[in-house]
């Protein structure tokens, strides 16, 4: 089953020019409840993400020899997908964006079938996610993990609060920053090309949105 989706989401960054670094970003509900479902993935499922792209320590090895290992070592009530794919147990989906153990979830989305069965047989087609159901027959409109309606701080090292202009001064004051004409903002997009990187510099780095943002700025340049 092949999947796609187009949707990107967005946030603004604070950045300090002078020092080259993101200081934070300003952050709608989707991106925190992208941010947040890194910690429901299974680490099998981060292993095979990552592992193409320079994983570091033993893990992967780990997992490379799952996938090495012969059928006739595997007991017969047993399946190399449970370890190889597994399936995240914590239901704070859908989030708006993309499930990174390999489901698309949006507000809408596309998927190709392929009948394997029949490789002739082929169908497309769009699906609107239908809004889950509640006791007494009623729709549940609410999704994701947090709440709506409110703008959220993301901190360069993922420390995510909701914003105020008390936790934006603080913020500052720890970097230091007494130039405000140093500071720019700029509102940047990011998909699945992006939403890699940001996982591997989660586990690697104090610095993710800089890591991830700033080096994609300067290659632009």
């Amino acid at each position: 089953m092949a999947t796609t989706c187009d949707t990107k989401l967005s946030m603004k960054l604070l950045i300090d020019t002078k020092a080259g670094k993101v200081l934070f970003a300003e952050a709608d509900k989707d991106c925190v409840d992208f941010l947040f479902h890194i910690l429901s993935l299974p680490i099998g499922t981060v292993i095979s993400l990552l592992k193409e792209k320079g994983m570091s320590g033993s893990l992967p090895n780990l997992y490379e020899s799952v996938e090495n290992l012969k059928d006739t070592y595997i007991q017969p009530n047993q399946c190399k997908d449970i370890l190889l794919k597994p399936k995240s147990s914590v239901g704070i989906s859908p989030v708006p964006f993309l499930l990174l153990d390999g489901d698309v979830t949006t507000r809408e989305k596309t998927l190709t079938f392929s009948v394997y069965d029949d490789p002739t047989f082929s169908l497309s087609r769009k699906l609107v996610p239908t809004a889950p159901q509640v006791a007494g027959g009623g729709v549940e409109t609410k999704r994701g993990f947090v709440k709506d309606a409110v703008t959220y701080m993301v901190a360069d090292d993922l420390v995510v609060k909701p914003m105020s202009t008390i936790s934006c001064i603080a913020l500052l004051n720890t970097f230091n920053v007494r130039d405000v004409g140093v500071l720019e903002e700029e509102v940047v997009s990011f998909g699945v090309e992006e939403a890699l990187p940001l996982l591997k510099a989660s586990f690697e780095s104090k610095t993710v949105l800089t890591s991830v943002f700033m080096s994609r700025k300067k290659a632009e340049k």
